[in-house]
């Protein structure tokens, strides 16, 4: 039993986000898995509109929903150079059985995810 490290972590939020995407009909352009490398998913809507996606895995008890702020007024700038707007996704990971404990590869998880923010 290993816990998940962090780039373990962004993975399966990456899964769980991209699945969401498909599933709303955005098709993808690009796709970055590495850690802290910004933005996660580039794609496009049904009207062919470009959208950045900022993916952050988040561990318990912390709130996927909050973003450092100051550092997403300066990725606007370059989504704005790039005619693009900007979604944010935080998805938090438990451990199901006790989520004071990390979450490993043998053991089940719970995630916390509400949907896709818009940003820009």
């Amino acid at each position: 039993m290993s816990a998940l490290n962090a780039q373990e972590l962004h993975n399966l939020a990456m899964n769980h986000v991209g699945k969401d995407l498909e599933q709303r009909g955005f098709e993808f352009l690009a796709i970055n898995s590495k850690l802290k490398s910004n933005p996660q998913f580039v794609c496009v809507n049904a009207k062919n509109e470009k959208h950045f996606v900022i993916i952050r895995a988040v561990e318990y008890p912390n709130d996927p929903n909050d973003y450092d702020v100051i550092w997403m007024e300066t990725f606007k700038a370059h989504a704005q150079k790039h005619q693009a707007r900007i979604m944010y996704a935080g998805v938090g990971i438990a451990n199901a059985s006790n989520p004071e404990l990390p979450v490993d590869s043998e053991t089940d998880f719970l995630i916390n995810y509400h949907g896709l923010q818009k940003i820009l």
